[in-house]
């Protein structure tokens, strides 16, 4: 089903939910010598032959739109402090040429990367009874049974056969002998050289091995007597290199995650905007219209599972200041650490959908992610939520070989229902249930993925309703936020009710908001929904000096209130936390609702009475029954 019924209403929705450039942090004045084009009606060859003509290597045609060309240059390292004007002009007047953007440089930084002093690098030994975050029994000083559970689901037979995933990331050694096998070549393409061989650059500090472990975590190849196992070992891995080269733009992005939706399942990203605690950046125009493509049309409508790493800036950032993590498309992941703690680095935000592992806290060296390394190597040092992310992306591997029917939503809701507190701890937020009884951390998300329980319910799963969005108030009257107490806003909804696009049962909601702050980095911004559930959207960042930009239309977004009803008041609380007096003025507050009219869970088979989707269902039902004897007698009222 479409995501959106009419492009529209993608458009719409793009233009409300991203700040292309008033809160972007890019360094000022970088262009590349990328260029995106949109011909007349043009064939891909013709593109061609006007690239060369200018001075281009060639021009690659973008899946998700038509008549969008990337023109790429042939010298990719370099970059330009101004606009190239003349070669916009030349290309601008020709007959061929209906618009012309010079693609700007921003960066985008891995996730969870750590500067080596010492490698691994003679790994004869598997490596599986150190991979902790499979199976704990307790290794390097762990909590035996906190884990993805995947033993559970190999049992069952679910190896990931069948299913795509690809590393966006620095390149995959793919003559890595853990995983040649599992290599998926005619899915990977290298965005950074333009060619289809993502093979890592050589550098001495061996930088460009993110990817390389990243792959290794989900496909590794088992009983090879090699490193040691993917969690989903059967599965094929693709690589996407796309993170080497001076500055990312947005035409590099948005073909990345486009790359072949009908044949990659799962794309697993580990990077975003720098996490210094001062940066707030997300996609831009042609990312978030490749990314809403993705969920339309990718993997034959069913929709393409995007699952992104939650960042690494630590207790001074906050991931509802990445339009990535923070995105309704994404699945957001956290990571734990091996005794249950949160890791130094993790940041915590209301739109983390569950966790995975990283390293461990104590300095115990095989407490880290044991995975495949460059050149045939193998480590125990992959950390951060760079290693979560993958992990993540293999659970999801496993449900889709036992249903290759879920839809890019209904993992989302399985991640939800499936996910366990387990021995997880949280010292900084404590955990709590939300209107429907569904416990949730503010860092953790719904809990820990549990691969097994994800997998048994993935099998008889039915497909979620048809999703609705509900532009559900908004606020538009300046008002001052003081240094000393809240500024509190309420918007009274119906949720659309008596509309087509009605929302009954919810799914993601967003506070697009535009303030302005003498210093940004201590507003701290709260959501209470009618059902009482409160969702922290914003915590203080105390790195961020910002006084000019602001926040502007930012889409904060929370998955708190996951499965609410959210007809009633919905109350936002604007406020400041420091040491110093701060001012600041709330321009605009537009509440927007996503989530199913019909109850979601009422059709789906329950096998364990005492799980989330038992008690989700019962509520269901009971709410239904209500509502149905509410409606009988109010008709026989109006009757007499």
């Amino acid at each position: 089903m479409l995501e959106f019924s009419r492009k529209g209403a993608i458009v719409t929705l793009i233009l409300l939910i991203v700040t292309v450039s008033a809160t972007a942090s890019t360094e000022e004045g970088i262009f590349t010598n990328h260029f995106l084009v949109e011909l007349h009606e043009q064939t891909e060859d013709e593109a061609h032959q006007l690239a060369t003509e200018n001075g281009f290597d060639s021009a690659r045609k973008l899946p998700f739109a038509k008549d969008l060309f990337h023109f790429y240059p042939k010298d990719l390292t370099q970059t330009r402090r101004r606009r190239s004007l003349q070669l916009r002009q030349r290309l601008e007047k020709d007959h061929r040429v209906k618009n012309v953007i010079q693609q700007e440089g921003f960066s985008r930084t891995k996730r969870g990367y750590r500067d080596l002093n010492a490698i691994d690098t003679n790994m004869n030994d598997p490596l599986f009874s150190k991979q902790w975050y499979l199976i704990n029994t307790g290794q390097a000083d762990g909590t035996p049974g906190l884990d993805l559970n995947v033993a559970e689901a190999w049992e069952l037979g679910y190896t990931g056969k069948g299913v795509t995933i690809a590393i966006m990331d620095d390149g995959i050694d793919y003559l890595h002998p853990d995983l040649a096998s599992n290599y998926n070549a005619d899915a990977s393409f290298d965005f950074s050289s333009n060619d289809p061989y993502p093979y890592p650059r050589y550098t001495d500090d061996w930088f460009n091995s993110h990817g390389t472990r990243c792959a290794g975590e989900v496909s590794a190849a088992a009983n090879n007597n090699i490193c040691g196992v993917g969690v989903a070992f059967n599965s094929k891995v693709a690589g996407i290199r796309m993170l080497d080269q001076p500055f990312m733009t947005d035409v590099i992005e948005a073909s990345s995650i486009s790359h072949m939706p009908q044949v990659v399942d799962i794309y697993s990203a580990s990077w975003g905007p720098t996490d210094d605690g001062k940066t707030v950046d997300g996609p831009r125009e042609l990312t978030l219209q490749a990314m809403a493509d993705g969920v339309n049309k990718g993997r034959g409508g069913k929709g393409s599972i995007y699952v992104w790493a939650s960042g690494d800036g630590g207790s001074f950032d906050d991931c509802n200041c990445d339009g990535y993590a923070s995105s309704m498309w994404t699945i957001s992941i956290n990571s734990a650490i091996n005794d249950g703690r949160t890791a130094l680095y993790d940041e915590s935000c209301s739109s983390t959908l569950a966790s995975t592992f990283s390293n461990g806290r104590k300095r115990n060296p095989e407490a880290g992610v044991a995975t495949t390394d460059l050149y045939g190597n193998c480590t125990l040092r992959h950390s951060g939520t760079s290693a979560a992310a993958p992990e993540a992306a293999g659970v999801f591997a496993l449900a889709l070989e036992a249903n290759p029917d879920l839809t890019w939503r209904d993992m989302q809701h399985l991640a939800v229902l499936t996910s366990k507190r387990n021995q997880l701890h949280d010292e900084v937020h404590q955990w709590r249930r939300n209107g429907v009884g569904l416990e949730f951390n503010h860092l953790f998300g719904y809990g820990v993925l549990d691969a097994g329980g994800m997998a048994k319910m993935a099998k008889e799963w039915k497909a979620v309703p048809e999703r609705f969005h509900c532009v559900a108030g908004s606020v538009q009257e300046p008002r001052k936020v003081a240094s000393d107490g809240k500024l509190v806003l309420t918007i009274d909804t119906d949720a659309c009710q008596g509309k087509d696009n009605f929302v009954r049962y919810l799914e993601h909601v967003q506070a697009v908001v535009t303030v302005n702050a003498s210093r940004r980095g201590d507003l701290n911004i709260n959501l209470t929904s009618p059902a009482g559930t409160k969702s922290i959207l914003l915590s203080r960042r105390p790195r961020d000096e910002d006084s000019k930009v602001g926040f502007d239309k930012w889409p904060f977004m929370t998955t708190h209130t996951w499965g609410e009803d959210p007809r009633g008041a919905w109350i936002l609380e604007v406020g400041f936390r420091g040491d110093a007096p701060q001012r600041g003025v709330m321009k605009e507050w537009t509440l927007m609702l996503h989530g199913t009219q019909s109850a979601p869970y009422i059709d789906q088979i329950v096998r364990d009475y005492q799980s989330k989707l038992a008690m989700s269902k019962k509520q269901e039902l009971e709410e239904e029954l209500d509502e149905a004897v509410e409606r009988s007698l109010k008709s026989l009222l109006s009757k007499s």
